[in-house]
């Protein structure tokens, strides 16, 4: 299949909303709190909420929670500032968890 006309992507589990371009995954190694999350280099229909500081499994962070553009439903979050050197590569990035989001073809 062509990736590059945007198929597959993810969609809001809730709505059917697309988030997310399957060509933009980079990884599906992340963990959030419903579990397993997708670290994605761009997300889309997302609202970015307000930013705070967190502790994550990996460090210290300033992240923004993401809710779908269309429902409100609360996606996962985007990495904003890592404060670890070791973790710069998250900056800009966004985290889906795999349980509020849906593969489509």
């Amino acid at each position: 299949m062509d990736e590059s006309g945007g198929r597959p992507l993810y969609s809001c589990r809730n709505c059917r909303n697309p988030v997310a371009l399957h060509a933009y995954l980079e990884s599906k190694k992340f963990k959030a709190k419903s579990g397993e999350a997708y670290l994605f280099r761009q997300a889309m229909n997302v609202v970015v909420g307000a930013k705070e500081v967190r502790q994550l499994m990996t460090g210290d962070y300033a992240i923004a929670k993401i809710f779908c553009r269309t429902c409100g439903d609360e996606m996962g979050w985007t990495y904003l500032t890592a404060f670890d050197a070791r973790q710069k590569y998250k900056e800009g990035k966004y985290i889906l968890e795999k349980a509020k989001i849906l593969k489509q073809y």
